[in-house]
């Protein structure tokens, strides 16, 4: 069996069973765990299976065993971090100057440096997807179709493929049909494509703050205005906010968010929030482009509602991609367009020219599986282990006056620094020591996020990862203002 895809070891569905009783407070801190023998009678399970789920609960920091007297339930390190603070109300109006300069300097520099951990980009390590199955899928597809590679592609993308994302998209609340579907290459050509089509050179874009610098780049390279909106690292963009920014500055022809899992807060917009947004949006007849490349890493597996779903007049243009889920290597996107979708379609032939075929139909099969559905249930799995891991290791090591809310999915931590002497001497001390990490004055053309950090906590959890950890605490320790 493919081990990406292979359903949780019974010894951690007993584990995880205990560990929402805990986080529901069902099994409070300091509450006594069932004993060994307990959980083999209430589990039909051998004392192996059940001491194993104890030890599994123990390693993630939620048990403490006791001499002679069993397992207790305790408080991570990591439930002591305050939150994150809250975004000042301020709406900062810029041209995006400068952002390329920036965001190439932290490229530059980390090219200079051999990296030993690499906490700096926003995927998954290679054992986090299922390498070996989408090998055979692609063998498979050149089997039946010899001729693929040399005969020319869709102009839209895959028929299979389009016709699997539309299904997919059911589950979101989006009722999309193949043809309203354009495969891009990844979700920067397809946030590309959503700009061009609904601005022009001059014109001015609503966006979170923080964001994703990759957002900035594209922002400045079209030569448009941008207008930062306070983003709460709770539930996302400010919908008040964002209103008076839409009344005093009527110029705003779009608005970019990231509804679920936002790069780089980690925010989930609650539904009552995105209906909001949407109905705002379409009041002021001004383009919703959502990015919804994360949504499906949530650690519950309920799907969470596009922002599309609430689209009743074709002005939400959604964006998304299989680049974070399922193959960073394949740079799979995809964009419906709404009312615009004839203008993005045209834009894209004459931008890029469609997707190759090959990755498509190697993909469009197993994202149909039942496969890709235990992929992902592997893949949450995975992800919060390793999320509370690195959380916990911050809460252990990192100095008073660090704050942290902790997603519950995605990929991405945003860390709150206390106040620094030069907080640049963070980042350029820990590249040089071979641990890259991504400052936060790349995710604003603000100075406002000087003092964070934003932390892939997907990576491996080895030995490597903890030393790198403890080193960057250190790091901080020593510029403490």
């Amino acid at each position: 069996m493919d081990t990406a895809t292979a359903p949780a070891l019974l010894y951690e569905q007993i584990a995880q069973h205990y560990l929402g009783a805990i986080r529901s407070g069902a099994l409070q801190p300091g509450a006594r765990m069932p004993s060994v023998r307990t959980l083999t009678q209430l589990h039909s399970v051998s004392l192996s299976t059940a001491l194993q789920a104890c030890r599994w609960l123990e390693d993630q920091g939620w048990l403490e065993a006791r001499p002679r007297a069993g397992y207790y339930v305790r408080r991570p390190q990591r439930m002591a971090l305050p939150p994150s603070s809250e975004p000042p109300a301020r709406i900062d109006a810029t041209q995006y100057l400068g952002i390329h300069e920036r965001v190439s300097d932290f490229i530059a520099r980390c090219e200079l440096h051999p990296v030993r951990v690499n906490f700096a980009n926003a995927y998954g390590s290679p054992d986090a997807y299922p390498a070996a199955a989408l090998t055979r899928a692609a063998t498979h597809v050149l089997r039946q179709h010899p001729d693929l590679l040399v005969t020319p592609v869709p102009p839209h993308g895959d028929a299979g493929f389009r016709s699997v994302l539309a299904r997919r998209a059911l589950d979101a609340g989006m009722r999309l049909t193949p043809d309203d579907i354009v495969v891009t290459h990844g979700c920067t050509e397809a946030m590309n494509l959503a700009l061009r089509a609904v601005t022009q050179p001059g014109d001015m874009v609503a966006v979170e703050s923080p964001t994703f610098f990759g957002l900035l780049q594209i922002l400045q390279s079209l030569g448009l205005r941008s207008i930062e909106i306070p983003t709460s690292p709770q539930t996302g963009i400010s919908v008040e906010a964002l209103s008076l920014a839409l009344q005093t500055q009527p110029d705003i022809r779009a608005v970019v968010v990231v509804p679920h899992f936002q790069n780089p807060l980690g925010s989930v917009m609650p539904d009552a929030n995105k209906a909001a947004l949407a109905a705002l949006c379409a009041q002021h007849d001004v383009a919703l482009i959502e990015d919804d490349t994360y949504a499906a890493l949530g650690d519950d597996a309920t799907p969470l509602r596009a922002l599309k779903s609430w689209d009743d007049h074709g002005a939400i243009i959604h964006c998304a991609s299989l680049h974070k889920i399922l193959a960073p290597g394949m740079r799979l996107g995809w964009i419906s367009g709404g009312r615009w979708h004839a203008r993005i379609r045209m834009l894209k032939y004459a931008q890029s020219r469609p997707n190759d075929t090959l990755a498509q139909r190697s993909v469009a099969d197993y994202l149909g599986s039942a496969a890709y559905d235990r992929h992902l249930a592997r893949l949450r799995r995975l992800l919060r282990t390793r999320r509370e891991q690195v959380a916990e290791a911050i809460a252990t090591h990192f100095p008073a006056g660090t704050r942290l809310t902790v997603p519950h999915g995605g990929m991405l931590l945003w860390l709150q620094l206390p106040p620094l002497r030069r907080n640049a001497t963070v980042f350029e001390t820990a590249l040089r020591e071979g641990v890259r990490i991504a400052p936060g004055h790349i995710f604003s053309n603000s100075e406002r996020y000087n003092d964070y950090i934003r932390l892939n906590s997907s990576i491996p959890f080895d030995t490597q990862a903890v030393s790198a950890l403890q080193r960057l605490a250190e790091i901080v320790r020593s510029q403490l203002a």
